[in-house]
């Protein structure tokens, strides 16, 4: 799900283009709701179809999916002066925000690399006409796990019942 390429490091340098600005928006959907999720989000970016916007992250956990949307507001003397593309993706932003609220969008960083390589295989499977939940399928189980198991009390800390 992409509409134009979505520079996130900014122009060509070569060319001397300005640097581009991108905002990322995560959608948290329950893993059920995936398909949903991505389904709203085409509906959506087809009524906002002058904004460049692309899939830039993707990864999961025991309980959501996080799908990261990068949003191209435009080069940075352009987002400044609020030009008619910036206008244009804040509206987008604003309509993430506004009508995809079931899937807990959050303003986040650039996705890291891997989150980035998962998302460039989600795309390339669906021009494939590979199934949404085959991909997911396929995405690796963070290790760490972000709750701490309990300690068990010293000796002397316990109290007696």
């Amino acid at each position: 799900m992409q509409r134009n390429a979505v520079n996130a490091q900014g122009g060509d340098g070569d060319q001397g283009e300005p640097e581009s600005v991108v905002v990322h928006v995560q959608l948290r959907p329950r893993r059920g709701a995936t398909r949903k999720c991505l389904a709203a989000l085409a509906a959506l970016a087809a009524e906002h179809d002058e904004v460049a916007f692309a899939v830039t992250g993707l990864s999961k956990d025991d309980r959501v999916v996080r799908v990261t949307v990068g949003v191209d507001l435009g080069p940075r003397t352009s987002v400044a002066k609020f030009s008619p593309q910036a206008q244009a993706a804040y509206a987008f932003v604003s309509a993430i925000f506004a009508s995809l609220y079931d899937h807990m969008p959050v303003y986040v960083p650039e996705p890291a690399g891997a989150e980035r390589a998962a998302a460039a295989t989600l795309l390339e499977s669906a021009s494939a006409g590979v199934l949404t939940a085959d991909v997911l399928e396929g995405l690796p189980m963070p290790t760490a796990s972000p709750v701490p198991s309990p300690r068990m009390p010293a000796p002397g800390e316990s109290i007696p019942a």
